[in-house]
């Protein structure tokens, strides 16, 4: 905690999805309530709609875990009803607080967060932060660039988690005051239950297979089919096995077609599904190498995951994913879409016995995306617009 906040205790609301719902966002916006609790005190706003369900392309918005990662939280918010909008803006102006921080990823939301912010701005004198995960969506239009101008113009600071976001955002709003920091470490995985054997045991893979993980639900710009495209020149030099997990968010004939067509049908493994949270753990235990060959991103949670299980990562120069990954040290750093410069990265790793090497290099790293780092950082942000 930095000096001058730690002087006050200050009251935060945190605006976002949170348990039940599932994925990324709602994990990182419940870890984040749990360690701004301990020297702030802490309100969560969540949402009772997040998607209509014929926009929402998975099979649930619902976490289904068994072990649900959650902080209490009220659920006040429907994203396409606009009075719940203004009911939720005048219940947040009611609560007192000091700073309000909106968790933004996606222009759907703009409309929401808008109304909200404005009834703050006026029935309020809390200060307003979004945490950027994705300044602009990965897949966009032009009424995405409408709605983001129009949400961007109240907040009073912005905490981005790439370079690339924050150069965005200064192009979207002049001015700006925004905080840099990068994606924290999601430790909450790595229970340490199982060794590598057992792990491999549970997800099907033998004992002495070398083990790729591609990790996260697909969609085309996660790059999928550059490594499919990329696995016989791996196959050539070594004998890999490949899991590929996650639900796909697009239509996956094109992935089945593309494996058989490339001959690799008996050395991928298709695992089409949401994972749970207390499944996560054996998949990262198991594997040797987490390939992620993204087309475009600003930053990556999967990383983070691997990060705190010591797997190093194959990445591409996409986004802040080079400025996380310590290319030579926790893994790779590749040119996107080159199946041949992603192939030849995989095959070096093993080849090269890169693997212990990086091993002795994650404990200095991880140091760098310590939660506590996130918050002294967000709560410089607050002192200076307060």
């Amino acid at each position: 905690m930095t000096d001058e906040a730690s002087k006050r205790r200050l009251r935060i609301c945190l605006v976002g999805p949170a348990y039940p719902y599932r994925g990324g966002i709602s994990h990182y916006n419940t870890v984040l309530a749990q360690k701004l609790s301990c020297s702030h005190d802490v309100y969560s706003i969540n949402f009772k709609r997040l998607y209509p369900d014929f926009l929402f392309p998975g099979r649930t918005q619902y976490d289904e875990s068994g072990e649900a990662l959650s902080v209490p939280s009220e659920r006040l918010i429907d994203s396409v009803n606009p009075i719940s909008w203004v009911r939720a803006g005048f219940h947040i102006a009611s609560l007192g607080c000091d700073v309000v921080i909106f968790q933004w990823w996606h222009p759907f939301f703009a409309p929401a967060y808008f109304k909200i912010s404005a009834i703050l701005r006026v029935f309020s004198k809390a200060k307003i932060i979004f945490l950027c995960h994705n300044v602009i969506p990965h897949e966009h239009s032009l009424i995405d660039r409408v709605f983001l101008s129009l949400a961007f113009t109240l907040p009073h600071g912005f905490l981005v988690q790439s370079r690339e976001d924050e150069e965005n955002l200064r192009r979207l709003r002049k001015g700006a005051v925004v905080s840099f920091h990068p994606h924290p470490i999601y430790d909450f995985f790595n229970r340490g239950e199982v060794t590598q054997s057992e792990a491999r045991e549970r997800i099907g893979a033998g004992r002495d297979e070398i083990i790729l993980l591609f990790f996260g639900y697909i969609r085309p710009y996660k790059g999928l089919k550059v490594l499919l495209r990329a696995m016989p020149r791996i196959r050539e030099k070594i004998d890999a096995r490949l899991f590929v997990v996650g639900e796909f968010y697009e239509d996956r004939a094109p992935y089945v077609e593309l494996i058989d067509e490339l001959g690799i049908g008996n050395y991928v493994e298709l695992v089409d599904r949401y994972v749970p949270n207390e499944e996560v753990e054996p998949f990262f235990v198991a594997s040797d190498l987490v390939v992620l060959p993204y087309l475009s991103a600003t930053q990556s949670g999967i990383v983070q995951v691997a990060m705190a299980f010591d797997k190093p990562v194959v990445v591409t120069d996409v986004g802040g994913l080079p400025d996380v990954v310590a290319d030579g040290k926790t893994g790779f750093v590749v040119p996107a879409g080159d199946d041949t410069a992603l192939a030849d990265a995989v095959t070096r790793f093993f080849e090269e016995g890169w693997g212990e090497r990086m091993a002795r290099c994650f404990p200095e790293e991880k140091t760098r995306f310590l939660w506590e780092h996130l918050i002294s950082d967000l709560e410089r942000l607050i002192e200076r617009i307060r």
